[in-house]
């Protein structure tokens, strides 16, 4: 799956009072790894920014006189998204932008989610981690993305931690391949199994040094995948720990 991590820097914080994008960036992943493509553009704006926006991004007027216009990177930023599935946090601000963007051009460029799925990386956060911060800067901090040099706002900078975040946040076992089966699945392949004469069955009995680790273990894999494959399994194997 092609994804597209995204993100905009704007002249202030709503789109709707004439707000514009004064940057693109953009970071390419392929099946959840950076192919190392990425895409940045400053925009001229044709306007001041808002109290506060220039602050955040270091950006100024004087930076952005010869940058190109959006209309004169649209087509080349679309190609770049075209198909892909957008990654971006708090997804209801950026696309607004780009929308309103798009819609000064014409109809005929449409809406970005006629282009690309949207996924927003903000909700992810917000599901994992209820009543938490979830700023960008927040979930590096907790997911230990190093964000030492991110001194101002940048979007391809943001773009880039954001990549990092949003594979720490969604890393389980579904995502490397080992998604858990259903009770159906699990009997299924429990009678695919080659079957042996009945015997003894040695007796199993596991250190309770080594039982803890593995409780431990499976404890973490629930918190970060939010499922088990140990847990689906209809009759799991009981552990016994060795007497101390």
């Amino acid at each position: 799956m092609r994804q597209i991590v995204l993100d905009t820097e704007t002249t202030g914080l709503e789109w709707k009072k004439g707000n514009r994008v004064v940057e693109i960036g953009c970071v390419e992943l392929q099946e959840r790894r950076p192919t190392g493509r990425t895409y940045q553009c400053y925009i001229n704006p044709q306007r001041e920014f808002e109290p506060g926006a220039q602050e955040v991004t270091g950006l100024t007027l004087e930076f952005l006189a010869d940058k190109p216009l959006f209309a004169a990177v649209a087509d080349e930023f679309l190609a770049f998204i075209d198909g892909a599935e957008l990654v971006i946090h708090n997804a209801a601000f950026d696309v607004g932008f780009l929308d309103a963007e798009l819609a000064r051009l014409g109809d005929g460029y449409g809406r970005i989610r006629d282009r690309a799925r949207v996924q927003d990386s903000l909700e992810l956060a917000r599901q994992r981690y209820p009543g938490q911060r979830n700023s960008l800067d927040a979930l590096c901090k907790r997911l230990g993305v190093d964000n030492a040099h991110r001194q101002l706002h940048g979007a391809l900078l943001d773009a880039q931690l954001l990549a990092e975040v949003y594979l720490a946040l969604t890393a389980g076992q579904s995502e490397i391949g080992f998604a858990a089966p259903t009770p159906e699945q699990a009997r299924a392949d429990a009678a695919a199994l080659p079957t042996a004469p009945l015997g003894p069955r040695p007796r199993v009995v596991v250190p309770e040094h080594e039982l803890a680790l593995h409780r431990a273990r499976m404890a973490a894999i629930r918190e970060r995948a939010g499922s088990c494959v140990w847990d689906v399994l209809e009759a799991p194997l009981s552990l016994e720990a060795e007497p101390a």
